[in-house]
């Protein structure tokens, strides 16, 4: 008879902690099935009962980096808030999120961050889904008169480069969580609004006499 799948899942979530500690132990140094099966006192084919192979087992690294992350992108794009708080939330709560983490354990968030960038191919699909629930909130901006002469992907595409800072965990890393603040957030957030959009940019460039070079 097959196991309830709530053992599986059990047993899932206390193979990733035994993960934890071998990256807190070893750093993003490569942590094959055997070593996983080892430190966790089983061998290599009872782990193989929860993980079929390695790739499985780093989706489910990165589905738990993410969990909370990806939760508050839900909540905030189903929330009745206001658009332009709406979008300050999905940043600033996450932006939250990855500090709460980096002080809480600085070494074992760069370690992965380095495993991160070892197996993009996994984690790309957690960018991907990041910017769909950002068009969903560009999208009911544009409903309300914001972004106008832009397309939901120019804007989405813009909109990630001017908070750049507060979406890559390295930016804490490497700035500093005393120069990012969520105060600075929302000022951001606010010239998006203001500025981004066929009115604001003629208006700017007249004014600031800006030259657009290609």
């Amino acid at each position: 008879m097959a196991r309830p799948q709530t053992d599986i899942e059990a047993g899932r979530a206390e193979l990733l902690t035994v993960v934890d500690d071998l990256v807190r132990k070893r750093g993003a140094v490569d942590i094959s099935m055997t070593d996983l099966a080892a430190a966790a006192g089983m061998s290599p084919s009872n782990l193989y009962r929860f993980f079929e192979n390695k790739e499985a087992l780093l989706e489910a690294v990165a589905e738990r980096f993410f969990e909370d992350k990806s939760k508050i992108m839900v909540e905030v794009t189903e929330s009745d808030l206001p658009v332009r708080n709406k979008m300050y939330e999905f940043f600033a709560r996450r932006f939250l999120v990855m500090v709460q983490k980096y002080e809480a354990e600085p070494d074992l968030l760069k370690s992965y961050l380095e495993i991160g960038q070892q197996h993009f191919e996994v984690v790309r699909g957690y960018v991907d889904l990041g910017d769909h629930y950002l068009s969903l909130i560009v999208a009911e901006a544009m409903e309300q008169g914001y972004f106008q002469g832009l397309s939901i992907d120019e804007t989405v595409s813009l909109i990630n480069q001017m908070i750049h800072c507060y979406t890559n965990p390295e930016s804490i890393i490497y700035i500093g969580t005393g120069k990012l603040r969520v105060e600075k957030l929302a000022h951001i957030v606010d010239a998006m609004f203001n500025g981004l959009g066929v009115q604001a940019s003629a208006e700017l460039t007249k004014e600031s006499h800006i030259k657009i070079v290609s």
